[in-house]
């Protein structure tokens, strides 16, 4: 997996990449097909903005968060990555064969 992190109107100092570092493994232990995340970190005024676009077989996946600290604002971007790559994940699985076997036990209870 690729990780890299830009910062607009801000330097993204050793301590940030290891904490959004850390956060992407969390991500990856949902789903391990994650090709490259690309993490951009923005000041607005006292605003802070954490964006980021994932790379995933045959979709991608984007997420923003708003927050008075970088790091809150790093969280929320992560909690919101993870939530829709759980849906992704769940797209992605193929429910067929549970309908399969009910229709089986149906079948065979008659």
């Amino acid at each position: 997996m690729q990780l890299e992190i830009t910062g607009h109107h801000l330097e993204v100092t050793d301590s940030m990449s290891t904490y959004i570092r850390e956060k992407s493994d969390r991500l990856r232990r949902h789903f391990d097909q994650v090709m490259n995340i690309h993490f951009i970190l923005e000041v607005e005024k006292q605003r802070h903005k954490a964006e980021a676009t994932l790379h995933v077989s045959g979709n991608h996946i984007f997420a923003d968060a708003h927050s008075d600290d970088m790091y809150a604002a790093i969280d929320s971007l992560t909690d919101k990555l993870d939530r829709q790559i759980v849906k992704h994940k769940e797209k992605l699985k193929s429910h067929h064969r549970q309908e399969a076997v009910q229709v089986a036990a149906a079948v065979s209870a008659d």
